[in-house]
């Protein structure tokens, strides 16, 4: 019987090759290619793991759902699956993994390469519009197409990144069997704050820690480089917290743009600068970016053509101040379409976390982004779709095999 596969990026073909052996499989993908939101992840570089992987580090309505998946196929055991798929693979110390060619695109080549040796056909071009339950299997009714099936497997994603694939497709047809969703937002996104402290640092890249604050209270917080845009700020640091300053009421900003340095060391370091004969432009050179410091002590009204000598120690204090908390309000963000991952999404408590397989429709499974389970910037959202869709293939593919053998759809 067919298994059919909604979606062929990340958790769809690891969950074709999964089911591929136990029925005909068809992976149905309704952009011209298959990964194409897989090859354009981590800018084209794909972090396609991470070693250091924790259940704290996924976010949804149930944060204990993902982790039968993850704990079955942990991070070791994907680079095992992929190095015997031919993808050799490094390791960074941050525990970030990466392909060794430094290219998405051979990530996207080996899963690939490994669906079309086990079987699996691929239709690409070609979007789904609904699913019917027909008896014991379903009816995939496409706009040029129908196709039946046993099982289905839905893994198209969700609505981020919409000019590499993402869409709400998932969604509509899950919907349509009866399930639900929770609100969805943005996350791994860049965010809009006030921008007169930003718009003339458009490029410049720092070291920070990020904190959002919502109603005085810390909602997130991380460490990284941070890049600041003419509307607002980018970077790794700003995608870990994105999410909390995207869904927390009121967020505003925290930037502390020197981290290694406590808040005394710094002012030390500035008041002796005083006895140098150096001009204000020239306070915290060595220190940040030059157009950053620069900016730092414009921001405060204070002259960069100023010596040193005449600063007052107040003034000091108040640079030192900026340079260890800098607060920009949020306005905003760039949306689904600027994001890299959609916060929310199908309910999970309307699937069975051991199986993936729905409560509501026998035969239903889903995986991969287009559940309520999104990770945090690192390469745990791709470990999330290996995972998943891991154990959608394979326990919705022994589904079959039990049910051919008479033993029933348990697993």
């Amino acid at each position: 019987m067919e298994i059919v596969v909604v979606g062929g990026g990340a958790s769809g073909l690891i969950a074709a090759i999964e089911a591929a052996g136990r029925g005909r499989v068809t992976v149905i993908e309704r952009c011209a290619r298959v990964g194409r939101k897989l090859a354009v992840t981590g800018n084209g570089r794909c972090n396609l793991t991470n070693l250091r992987l924790t259940a704290k580090n996924y976010h949804g309505e149930d944060r204990d759902f993902p982790r039968p998946a993850l704990e079955a196929f942990p991070a070791r055991d994907t680079l095992a699956f992929f190095r015997k798929l031919g993808l050799v693979t490094v390791a960074e110390p941050s525990g970030r993994v990466y392909p060794h060619s430094d290219q998405a695109g051979s990530v996207v080549d080996v899963l690939r390469f490994a669906a079309r040796e086990r079987g699996v056909d691929v239709l690409c071009g070609v979007c789904v519009r609904e699913i019917r339950r027909e008896g014991q299997g379903f009816r995939v009714i496409c706009e040029d197409r129908e196709l039946t099936c046993r099982y289905v497997i839905v893994a198209a994603g969700g609505a981020a990144g919409g000019r590499a694939g993402g869409s709400d497709l998932g969604y509509r047809l899950l919907e349509g069997l009866g399930h639900t969703r929770t609100a969805i937002y943005p996350s791994l996104v860049q965010l809009k704050t006030e921008n007169a402290f930003t718009r003339p640092l458009k490029g410049v890249r720092a070291q920070a820690s990020v904190e959002v604050i919502s109603r005085g209270a810390v909602a997130a917080a991380s460490r990284g480089e941070v890049q600041f845009t003419d509307f607002g700020v980018s970077g790794p640091a700003i995608f870990e917290i994105s999410r909390a300053a995207v869904t927390a009421p009121e967020p505003l900003l925290r930037l502390d743009l020197m981290p290694s340095l406590t808040g005394e060391e710094l002012l030390e370091i500035l008041l002796s600068r005083r006895e140098t004969g150096l001009n204000g432009e020239d306070l915290l050179t060595g220190i940040l970016h030059n157009k950053l410091g620069r900016t730092v002590v414009t921001h405060l009204g204070l002259p960069l053509n100023r010596p040193l000598s005449q600063m007052s120690r107040r003034d000091m204090e108040r640079v030192a101040q900026a340079v260890k908390r800098t607060e920009l309000r949020v306005t905003g963000n760039l949306g689904m379409e600027g994001a890299q991952v959609t916060a929310g999404g199908i309910r999970t408590g309307e699937f069975d976390p051991r199986t993936l397989e729905s409560r509501l429709v026998p035969g239903l499974f889903a995986c991969g982004e287009v559940l309520d389970v999104d990770g945090d910037c690192g390469g745990y959202n791709l470990q999330w779709a290996w995972a998943s869709g891991r154990l959608a293939g394979r326990l919705g593919a022994r589904s079959q095999e039990n049910q051919e053998n008479g033993e029933g759809d348990g697993v």
